[in-house]
């Protein structure tokens, strides 16, 4: 992934930003161990069930996630950044399409601040999915915190 594909316009990209207070480590640990990545990857309510996760550029993220009332989601991705404990990206190819850059900054000692950047190809696209996306982006960061508390 190039860094003008991860800088995109605003009006193309959904950014959801939060001061966790734990160490990036443990942070960075939650987004990139399977085992517990899954426990909280999604919305609240919503659970997955992991096929493959490569975490190195080019490997695949396959998984369905599985929602609280009904339905399965298929998502396929790509690895296309990683670079440990500072930056995780990947691209979608299940709709919707878009690419993610994760970006993992030390605050302090036991603080680090979370940016979850969405980038999608338009402005229209990014406009259809933002009035639902917002708030189920705060509920994943919620379910992250859960599971925090959970790796002590």
């Amino acid at each position: 992934m190039t860094s003008e594909i991860i800088s995109a316009t605003p009006d193309r990209e959904i950014v959801t930003t939060r001061i966790i207070n734990e160490t990036r480590d443990l942070v960075y640990s939650a987004w990139s161990d399977p085992d517990h990545l899954k426990n909280w990857w999604g919305p609240k309510g919503f659970t997955n069930t992991f096929h493959e996760f490569d975490l190195r550029p080019g490997g695949k993220w396959s998984f369905i996630m599985h929602g609280p009332e009904k339905g399965n989601y298929p998502n396929e991705c790509e690895f296309t950044k990683v670079e440990k404990p500072s930056l995780i990206a990947w691209k979608r190819f299940s709709k919707p399409l878009f690419q993610v850059a994760v970006t993992f900054d030390e605050v302090s000692e036991n603080s680090t601040k979370v940016v979850f950047k969405m980038i999608f190809d338009t402005a229209e696209e990014c406009e259809k999915l933002k009035p639902f996306v917002v708030d189920k982006n705060e509920e994943n960061f919620d379910k992250l915190e859960i599971e925090l508390s959970k790796m002590k």
